[in-house]
């Protein structure tokens, strides 16, 4: 993985015992956990027990990390561990046939997609919360599920209708402009479908 300072500061922070830190590690990287688990088709209570177990080796090995930038592929890695374990206790009690559908799904390239998306949304997160905070509560309202009216939000933020446009372009801009998404690369985030 590449050296993003993010990252290196993040795992710096939670090694220094910074409860910000370590909220924003697993708010960051749950998701990452969580798709791994499921693609190995864990049952429910087996992915509580996966994640649980994850979060439990990092809290032992953050500061023993020789490359903190690595943590995605660190916790990919042992996430995927983790699952393979479970699914051999599974075998051992009660679904021979489990193991080898759930290996048949998950390869390195699937990881390496998950551990990419970790680090975009990770990004994507960060620079919404460096825009300002009426673009912050626009950009919000625009992509609601399901989606806010233009009177909806012309009321709400006290805006004319026809200002919601032209304003969500400005705060478009201004996000595309971001630090943390030049970290990662505007082509990263400029080839993504829409809604991502």
């Amino acid at each position: 993985m590449r050296d993003d300072p993010s990252v290196i500061a993040l795992v710096t922070r939670a090694a220094n015992s910074d409860q910000d830190a370590w909220n924003e590690i697993i708010e960051r990287y749950a998701p990452l956990v969580w798709s791994i688990c499921t693609r190995y088709r864990l049952q429910n209570q087996d992915i509580e027990d996966v994640g649980q177990t994850v979060w439990l080796l990092l809290v032992e090995q953050l500061g023993k990390l020789r490359e903190p930038a690595a943590l995605p592929g660190w916790l990919a890695t042992t996430t995927q561990r983790e699952c393979l374990r479970a699914l051999n206790a599974a075998r051992k009690t009660e679904d021979a046939g489990r193991l080898d559908d759930a290996l048949s799904v998950v390869d390195a390239a699937t990881i390496e997609q998950e551990i990419l998306a970790a680090e975009r949304n990770a990004a994507l997160r960060t620079a919404l919360g460096e825009l300002p905070l009426r673009c912050q509560q626009l950009l919000a309202m625009l992509i609601s599920d399901p989606p806010r009216s233009y009177a909806e939000i012309s009321a709400t933020l006290r805006i004319p209708i026809g200002s919601i446009g032209p304003q969500r372009a400005r705060c478009l801009e201004r996000l595309r402009r971001s630090s943390a998404l030049a970290r990662l690369g505007a082509g990263e985030i400029e080839n993504q479908p829409p809604g991502r």
